[in-house]
């Protein structure tokens, strides 16, 4: 920032600071903002010395499962963490952990987890009294196999029978530690109820009754087990068969079963999803999809809840009814691109992804928008057709509109010119039109009446579409048509050329002379006087302009060959491009500007 003083002010404001200067909210804050920040450097010099320990408990599974996750039991990131030193015996951690949570040591029993090898992770086995006895920082490398600077173990506590924390039954290698969650088919709601030791040789069918009870069943309501195997890539969720004992059924420690009420044959509810895999295939690939209507593709319009397996139809239909649209073959849809933020530039053809997911994964990376348009056709008719806009531009007045011409793809040129001329005003009723290719306001390309539309991109390029002037139509044998651009020079870039405006074409006769054909541009373009004597031509080659004086014969300047294209050779005027800074009106000159743009469908 740049401050001027006044010099009889100087010795004033150039002066040193005293603390007693600042005032005392901003001595604090400064002072809280110095002591947070050398809490951080301390921290991060030590962090090496300490270990981070994440306690999930029962608690945890209750809050989370059914509202944060519904897959596996817990996310570590949202379960409490202390920071410890890595040479503190884990006996006097427990303490921390009894003064924390009030659970008194000798009632403590702590799991260690395991990532396993479906990706799942679950407490795998308790700590033996051997590792309890070890540091913090030696049961860390035990149990860690990532050397992250985390512990995550899992608290078991046994509630006797008014509820208070008891010793940990003894454990051996036939019992096994099952976790349970609770389905609801009703409601759609899957919670966390509890766990329960059971003997491997034991029975499903043995603890029905208690899972009533964890359930707030009557205690021979009829329930149905499943094991929730894994997740990722696909969910694997198996009946469990209650007559085969848990060892039979591969069950271990730390492995979760999913129980529900038995479903009733055609039952008077109706339920989307009426057991546990349906649920958690549900769950699995629902997907919010936020719709954006493409002319408008900053802003959210809906959002849906969708499933990534939902086909191509089953997104139009559920967008269809969102809109109160009869056909749903009438909506189009575009993805969206991740990296630009923008909708993808081709739309989505009919029928042209398989599922939702096709839809909205952009190479690595998911999104969760779409765009949609409601067409006046359907969409398989209109991909029979080729549409092009094409911007006419009037020739007498000061507008551009822009049509959507919509023709069989076998179409020409010149089924485009006949079709255009039933939508817009003519100077006069035997006008005749041409096309023109326009790219960062340089005329590229005059399509012929017999070219085909199929392959035509109006995607970048801009299509115009205006009257052949009768001045073109007669022209000598040595008269020229050229093109005129609108340019001023780029101070940032080395005084390169830049275009700007309307670029248009122009006949110039033999021995016409700059003073003449500017003239005639000021005429064309309805310069006023005043602000026309600023303007300059220049013959342009290259990318290089020559400046032309009234008296130099501009024709003279076109009679080489050996150019690359017509583009390559132009009339130039220079002047100011003020475009942003004034709006239009009805007589106001067009001559620095684009036209204002209509545009109708």
């Amino acid at each position: 920032m740049l401050v001027y003083i006044r010099e009889s002010d100087k010795e004033k404001i150039m002066c040193n600071v005293d603390e007693k200067d600042i005032a005392e909210h901003l001595r604090i804050r400064l002072k809280k903002e110095q002591e947070e920040k050398e809490h951080k450097k301390k921290e991060k010099a030590e962090a090496h010395l300490y270990t981070i320990i994440k306690i999930a408990r029962d608690e945890d599974l209750k809050e989370q499962i059914g509202k944060n996750i519904y897959f596996d039991l817990v996310d570590h990131e949202k379960v409490h963490s202390f920071r410890i030193q890595k040479q503190l015996p884990f006996t006097s951690f427990k303490e921390e952990v009894a003064k924390e949570f009030g659970i008194p040591v000798q009632f403590q029993r702590f799991w260690l987890w395991a990532k396993r090898q479906n990706h799942t992770y679950r407490p795998n086995r308790p700590l033996t009294p051997h590792e309890e006895a070890q540091s913090v920082g030696q049961l860390r490398e035990v149990s860690n196999k990532a050397h992250n600077a985390e512990l995550k173990l899992f608290l078991e506590v046994e509630l006797g029978p008014e509820l208070c924390p008891i010793r940990p039954p003894e454990k051996s290698k036939e019992d096994i530690l099952l976790f349970f969650k609770l389905y609801n088919a009703e409601k759609e709601e899957l919670h966390f109820v509890g766990r329960l030791f059971v003997k491997a040789l034991g029975k499903p069918s043995e603890i029905l009754t208690k899972l009533n009870a964890m359930a707030g069943f009557s205690p021979n309501e009829e329930i149905e087990l499943y094991e929730e195997i894994k997740f990722e890539p696909n969910v694997m969720c198996e009946h469990i068969d209650k007559k085969l004992t848990f060892r039979s059924s591969q069950l271990e420690d730390g492995d979760i079963i999913c129980f529900q009420k038995a479903p009733v044959p055609d039952g008077d509810a109706q339920v989307r999803y009426p057991d546990v895999p349906s649920f958690l295939e549900y769950v699995h690939n629902r997907q919010v999809v936020h719709f954006r209507c493409l002319d408008k593709p900053k802003d959210d319009d809906f959002s849906l809840e969708l499933s990534k397996l939902h086909t191509y139809d089953d997104v139009v239909e559920r967008v269809a009814h969102q809109l109160g649209l009869d056909d749903p073959s009438k909506i189009r849809l575009t993805s969206h691109n991740c990296y630009s933020q923008q909708p993808k530039p081709q739309p989505i053809r009919y029928r042209g992804v398989a599922h939702l997911l096709d839809m909205l994964v952009h190479y690595n990376q998911t999104s969760d928008i779409l765009y949609y348009e409601v067409l006046d056709i359907p969409l398989p008719d209109l991909q029979r057709l080729k549409t092009l806009k094409v911007a006419f531009h009037h020739a007498t007045k000061d507008e551009v509109v822009v049509h959507s011409i919509r023709l069989p793809r076998n179409s020409t040129i010149s089924d485009v010119i006949t079709d255009l001329k039933t939508k817009v005003e003519l100077s006069n009723p035997d006008a005749e039109l041409r096309l023109l290719e326009v790219f960062y306001h340089k005329i590229y390309k005059i399509f012929p009446p017999h070219e085909k539309i199929e392959n035509i991109n109006d995607q970048y390029w801009t299509l115009r579409a205006e009257e052949i002037p009768e001045e073109e139509k007669n022209l000598g044998p040595h008269d020229r048509l050229i093109h005129v651009y609108h340019f001023m020079k780029d101070p940032n870039q080395n005084q390169q050329i830049q275009n700007f405006g309307d670029p248009f074409l122009m006949v110039i006769r033999e021995g016409e002379t700059a003073a003449e054909v500017m003239e005639r541009i000021q005429r064309k373009l309805r310069v006023p006087d005043d602000e026309f004597s600023k303007w300059k031509l220049a013959f342009i080659s290259m990318n290089r302009p020559e400046y032309l004086q009234d008296t130099d014969v501009v024709s003279a300047r076109f009679q080489r060959r050996d150019v690359y294209g017509a583009w390559e050779q132009y009339l130039g005027l220079e002047h100011t491009d003020t475009t942003s800074k004034r709006s239009y009106t009805s007589n106001q000159n067009r001559h620095t500007y684009e036209k204002p743009v209509k545009i109708y469908n």
